[in-house]
């Protein structure tokens, strides 16, 4: 790997004429991560389909992981899922369901290249989390809060460790492809979950 990714997301979007260069390059690397996984793209081939010189992605983004994160939280990250005036329990099945939906499509390609890439550069990882996880992370967490306050939760339940419950056993999948990542699996995976988070009888 070239350099750490810790701390080195894109150095500002370039303004005026520089902006068509920018797009092109988020561009190249998008079509190419559907030709070829993340430890096989280089700044090289980047530069060649953009039609820019390698200085110009130097410029902009210090290493080949800051260069395919900035593409990531612009093309293919950003998309939240889908909002619900529900019980906790609804909206928390529709996140399941919108995740393992993504895990199917090009999302879940790059999300698994990036880890695997960042077992030899944590940067990467710490940088994943800190742009796309986090604010999803603290958002289900405030809702499981409202569940324990409104009765739907066991009032000492720990958001962080349901959340974990939850969607740790879908990352599991996506990585190892141990058995087929289903919407009906993440059903069945809330479902289970959830029985331990209930307020216990008479309570």
């Amino acid at each position: 790997m070239e350099k750490t990714a810790a701390g080195a997301g894109r150095r500002g979007r370039p303004p005026g004429e520089a902006a068509q260069s920018h797009a092109a390059i988020m561009d190249a690397v998008y079509q190419m991560l559907q030709e070829t996984p993340v430890r096989d793209l280089t700044l090289e081939a980047v530069a060649r389909r953009a039609h820019v010189g390698r200085p110009t992605l130097y410029k902009w983004w210090p290493s080949k992981s800051a260069l395919i994160l900035a593409m990531f939280h612009e093309r293919i990250g950003s998309e939240l899922a889908p909002s619900s005036d529900g019980t906790v329990e609804e909206i928390l099945r529709s996140k399941v369901r919108f995740l393992i939906r993504q895990f199917h499509g090009f999302f879940g390609k790059v999300m698994a290249d990036l880890i695997a890439e960042g077992q030899s550069d944590p940067g990467i990882l710490s940088e994943l989390y800190e742009r796309h996880m986090r604010a999803r992370r603290e958002a289900t967490v405030a809702e499981i809060e409202r569940g324990k306050a409104n009765g739907e939760f066991a009032a000492d339940l720990d958001p962080e460790l349901l959340i974990d419950a939850i969607f740790g056993p879908i990352y599991f999948r996506l990585l190892l492809r141990s058995a087929p990542l289903t919407e009906q699996y993440g059903e069945e995976l809330v479902t289970q979950t959830l029985r331990g988070a209930r307020p216990a009888a008479g309570a």
